[in-house]
């Protein structure tokens, strides 16, 4: 017999994933703030105890690089997203692209942050498609001395690693999060019957 009420209330998340960065914070279902609801955060920067940094990789925004630069010329929309609620006003990027671009930062193994926009404007205005190699984000999450501990304590967020280098900057809104979960494993397997609108139910 299934005890539903287990499966799809309980978010006692509790994992031996130790969060470092480059790790996925995936929201817990019933997280409803506007920013983070059913997002999938990209640890940056994190210090036990201390502060921490991430991008959210999945929230869509309505804006294009076109309508932001007007240097870019690239006849494909290229999208942009929403990385969190600080710092809305610069532009973020992250990638696959490795030694391509100069100075980029190594997140995690093969995955980078930053690095030459000159360069990378150069990748775009050529034509090279961006899609699972490069994306753009508007703002950035953080959070103060300890303020990320105390939320993973309350299990505000799951820990998991980036499943793949290949698709972590593939995809977006709901359908992102819905397929970091199911590869999180049968445990968190009643999260998937939550949508992210509740009225849809």
């Amino acid at each position: 017999m299934i005890d539903f009420e287990s499966l799809l209330f309980n978010i006692d998340i509790n994992t031996r994933c130790i969060p470092r960065p480059g790790s996925l914070l995936v929201a817990e279902p019933f997280l409803r703030e506007r920013y983070f609801h059913h997002a999938v955060i990209c640890l940056v920067d994190y210090e036990p105890r201390g502060s921490a940094m991430g991008i959210v990789l999945n929230n869509l925004t309505s804006y294009t690089l076109q309508d932001v630069l007007p240097s870019v010329k690239a006849k494909t929309p290229i999208p942009i997203y929403c990385g969190g609620p600080m710092s809305c006003d610069r532009l973020y990027f992250m990638h696959t692209l490795g030694e391509l671009i100069p100075d980029s930062r190594e997140v995690t193994p093969g995955l980078y942050i930053g690095g030459d926009f000159e360069t990378v404007l150069s990748i775009v205005n050529d034509g090279y498609s961006t899609d699972g190699h490069l994306r753009f984000f508007l703002g950035y999450s953080g959070w103060d001395v300890e303020q990320l501990d105390g939320e993973l304590l309350k299990n505000v967020w799951a820990v998991t690693d980036i499943p793949s280098l290949d698709t972590v900057l593939t995809g977006e809104e709901d359908a992102y999060w819905h397929r970091v979960v199911r590869g999180m494993g049968k445990k968190y397997r009643g999260w998937l019957y939550h949508p992210r609108n509740p009225h849809s139910n």
